[in-house]
């Protein structure tokens, strides 16, 4: 493998993005919150990358899959069950879960406790439509039919199992 062609040909300009860490998170959910570290926007479509703050709720998607990005997790905090697609595993602080396109996998929080992770998606889909989608289910300011909800998974690429 190699690296791939160049895009930038200049000689260096400031580009980065410093994020304190003391930065709001852009969604508070019921429970817990979501950071938008880095979104595709932001990227140029390369990643989407997202803090996960779960509060000690059960909380989390079941089995599903995307057919257009890989999604990879890292625990920060406390315990996240991570579904492989095999066995529910207990996913600790320096765990990572790498899971490829139509890889069968989910997340949940049953510890009990609060619980923290990164979340990294590529290429970067517009993925906060669908976590503010979620939030407006959870708080119930939507609530969608059966067939509004296949809709809205579906457009957001989630595939439930």
């Amino acid at each position: 493998m190699s690296y791939p062609d160049p895009v930038y040909s200049g000689t260096g300009d400031v580009l980065a993005r410093y994020r304190p860490a003391d930065t709001p998170p852009e969604l508070p959910r019921p429970g817990g919150a979501a950071s938008y570290l880095a979104t595709g926007a932001s990227t140029g479509g390369r990643f989407g990358l997202f803090r996960w703050d779960m509060g000690p709720e059960p909380a989390g998607p079941q089995a599903h899959y995307h057919r257009t990005m890989t999604e990879s997790f890292f625990v920060l905090s406390g315990t996240v069950g991570l579904y492989d697609g095999n066995a529910w595993l207990d996913g600790r602080p320096g765990d990572f879960l790498h899971v490829p396109e139509g890889g069968v996998h989910g997340f949940r929080n049953e510890s009990g406790q609060p619980a923290s992770m990164l979340i990294l998606f590529t290429p970067g889909a517009p993925r906060q439509a669908y976590f503010e989608g979620l939030v407006e289910i959870a708080e119930g300011r939507w609530r969608p039919s059966h067939d509004e909800l296949q809709a809205f998974l579906e457009e957001h690429d989630n595939i439930y199992v």
